[in-house]
């Protein structure tokens, strides 16, 4: 699988409850259950207005559809090519 970051638009995100963000981390989960093995959340990083979400997917159609199934928008889908990090 490749490995991809999305970023989806969700105003005012860092201001959400943990009530509000455990229904989203539910409505995520139910739709990778779904979708298969094709796809995985790996991690998400929440900003203002965004969130910053890596995933593990077959391609980006299906990451398409997981947002669908979610409710949850997708943004822009970027292929990550290489990590780097501060070994090298």
């Amino acid at each position: 699988m490749k490995r991809y970051m999305i970023k989806r638009n969700l105003p005012n995100i860092s201001k959400a409850t943990a009530a509000e963000l455990r229904t989203t981390v539910e409505a995520s989960n139910a739709a990778l259950k779904q979708l298969g093995s094709d796809i995985q959340w790996v991690e998400s990083f929440v900003t203002d207005d965004h969130s910053h979400c890596i995933y593990l997917a077959r391609d980006e159609d299906i990451i398409r559809e997981h947002g669908k199934l979610s409710g949850i928008p997708v943004g822009e889908i970027s292929e990550i090519r290489r990590i780097l990090n501060p070994m090298g």
